[in-house]
């Protein structure tokens, strides 16, 4: 749904704000981009609207050129950004049937779709409303709702949940989480890492225009973090006195009722450390997975990243 290869935006002459991003999401999947302030996920979103030409490299949205289709691009996609460019004085009715006909949505598609959307993010009862009184959860998903109004099969949302109270942010998520599906792809950029591990399925971390890393949280936390690690907790201090762990463990760390192991392929070392620790009647209470978090991979590579430029 979209692909890019060696997307690239200079400015002023010297400053690569985007330099060689190549992506691919599929369709049904959330992309989550994420990076500092200026480390460049609005210029990748601005060129995957067809808003700005890249400099370098291509891009490709629901099969169209973001240069020679743009016009298509932009009639494919559904954008909210960080600010929304709402129009107080409209109702929030008025605003949908506004950008409906942007859309060239015909009256009857556009009256469905529109009353569907309110009714769908609790707007219906405001619909009458005007714009400029509605709190500023409100206001987030009557943005959402007209990104929504043409059944768009890609969504691009640029900080979702910026400067949210928490209840309003939940809301929020989880109606992107809902609006997945089979047929449409969303990009989201974020700070909020906990919110990228909630919703994304693919995660690309970027760095002063680059791509460091990109793939499953998966594929993400195997490859930055190492080997999973299993904590084994005890009912009792248990003598570990010649305890050797099976082939594919490695000890990291043991405690009088607990012991950490490192483990290769949990699939097939953990049924093997059980069978061990039964057979020497260690009183085990849980074994259990070490927690990784999406957290601790961005910043694990934003930590190498920068120890690198600092060489």
């Amino acid at each position: 749904m979209i692909e890019t290869h060696d997307l690239s935006k200079q400015f002023n002459n010297d400053f690569w704000a985007v330099d060689g991003v190549s992506l691919t999401v599929q369709p049904g999947q959330i992309l989550a981009i994420l990076g500092q302030n200026g480390a460049g996920k609005t210029t990748t979103v601005r060129m995957l609207t067809a808003l700005l030409i890249p400099t370098r490299g291509w891009a490709r949205v629901n099969g169209y050129d973001i240069v020679a289709d743009g016009a298509k691009v932009r009639a494919s996609i559904g954008v909210l950004t960080e600010q929304h460019g709402l129009y107080m004085r409209m109702s929030g009715m008025e605003y949908l049937d506004f950008f409906a006909d942007l859309y060239g949505l015909k009256d009857s598609v556009r009256a469905t779709e529109r009353n569907r959307l309110l009714e769908y993010f609790g707007l219906a009862e405001s619909a009458h409303r005007r714009v400029g009184e509605y709190s500023k959860g409100m206001k987030q998903k009557l943005a959402l709702a007209r990104a929504l109004i043409h059944n768009p099969p890609v969504l691009l949302l640029d900080e979702p949940t910026s400067a949210m109270d928490p209840e309003s942010a939940r809301l929020v998520r989880d109606q992107i989480a809902s609006l997945k599906s089979s047929q449409r792809t969303i990009v989201i950029c974020t700070h909020n890492l906990a919110e990228a591990e909630m919703l994304a399925d693919v995660v690309a971390v970027i760095y002063r225009g680059r791509i460091l890393v990109s793939g499953t949280l998966d594929e993400l936390k195997d490859a930055v973090l190492g080997p999973r690690e299993y904590e084994v907790r005890l009912a009792r201090e248990w003598s570990q006195d010649g305890f050797v762990p099976p082939a594919g463990v490695s000890l990291v760390a043991r405690e009088s009722d607990r012991i950490r192991f490192r483990v290769d392929d949990p699939r097939v070392a953990n049924p093997q450390l059980v069978q061990e620790l039964a057979a020497r009647q260690a009183p085990v209470v849980s074994l259990s997975e070490s927690p990784r978090t999406l957290e601790q991979v961005y910043l694990k590579v934003m930590a190498d990243a920068q120890a690198g430029r600092s060489k």
